[in-house]
């Protein structure tokens, strides 16, 4: 469980970083070219964290599955990007592909103990 609470952070300190980003108009706005850094340490940080339970391939489809569609979301509603069918069919693509991976895998997997 604290594998999957770990890349909830690191999902939403990515979304965090990629709004500054777009803010940060070529990191020429201080502020928001902070965020950038913060936001992106902090969710590498917490993806490195959720990789000791989650694997690789399933932590990475999610993290980067589920950032993109809110992203895309976050997008159109703040900065009136594009919207259409095939926006949303991609939206909806991306959340079905990460729920089939959700459902093909095995549970976490248990930490060692460190010798």
């Amino acid at each position: 469980m604290k594998g999957y609470i770990a890349l909830g952070i690191s999902i939403i300190s990515e979304i965090f970083g990629t709004t500054m980003l777009k803010l940060s108009e070529g990191f020429t706005i201080i502020l928001p070219s902070i965020g950038v850094v913060i936001g992106f340490g902090i969710a590498f940080y917490c993806l490195s964290l959720c990789l000791k339970t989650i694997p690789l391939s399933l932590a990475y489809a999610i993290w980067a599955g589920i950032g993109t569609a809110i992203t895309a979301v976050i997008g159109v509603l703040l900065w009136d990007d594009p919207f259409s069918i095939m926006t949303f069919l991609g939206i909806v693509l991306i959340i079905g592909g990460v729920v089939l991976l959700n459902a093909s895998n095995s549970p976490e997997k248990v930490e060692k103990p460190s010798s």
